[in-house]
């Protein structure tokens, strides 16, 4: 199968992706996969920074004609989704794109694109999880409730997934190394290569 320069980076609230992802930035050079809205765009904002903004009907005629790679209605109504010329575009820049999303998104990724590979990033334990999502500031019992729901449904689905790391308490360095080191194994960082779809 061929190799991609797009992977995946997965997993609930409290696992700590993001910081991963920061992290990753002192071995690679990154390149940023850009979702497309139908949510407006404010102040301060730029096509294409943080968004692509469309819409609404631009957006459900480019799922029509397939244009999407994933995509999902959100709480707020609006839509959000990556196109296939997006994927195209990152995989063309030759570096490493890296792509945060939710385990529906990935089940349908990994339909159309296997190359691409999933990493789930989670924490040693469902209480170590509540515990650093209580830790931001301004969160309810409800919405932690709410996500705790939500993450005992996605690790109904881990088999979706190519590796899973363990961002252990104190020791992101480690679970930082770890997916560097899954990334160099998987990659294709040089040459420019077409996605199959």
């Amino acid at each position: 199968m061929q190799k991609s320069n797009i992977f995946i980076i997965s997993g609930p609230s409290g696992a700590g992706e993001d910081s991963i992802i920061e992290g990753l930035r002192s071995y690679f050079s990154l390149q940023r996969i850009i979702t497309t809205t139908t949510r407006q765009m404010r102040p301060g904002e730029d096509q294409g920074e943080p968004y692509y903004f469309i819409s609404e009907e631009e957006f459900e005629a480019g799922l029509k004609i397939g244009n999407f790679a994933e995509h999902a209605k959100q709480y707020n109504g609006n839509f959000y989704g990556v196109t296939k010329s997006e994927l195209q575009r990152v995989q063309n820049s030759g570096k490493l794109g890296l792509w945060k999303i939710e385990y529906k998104g990935v089940i349908s990724v990994k339909k159309m694109y296997p190359e691409i590979i999933s990493i789930f990033i989670n924490a040693p334990s469902l209480e170590i999880l509540e515990n650093r999502i209580r830790r931001r500031s301004n969160v309810s019992n409800e919405y932690v409730a709410e996500r705790m729901l939500y993450t005992k449904e996605w690790l109904k689905h881990l088999d979706i997934y190519d590796y899973i790391v363990i961002n252990e308490e104190g020791k992101l360095i480690e679970a930082v190394k770890e997916v560097v080191e899954i990334i160099r194994k998987n990659a294709n960082l040089e040459n420019k290569i077409s996605l199959s779809v």
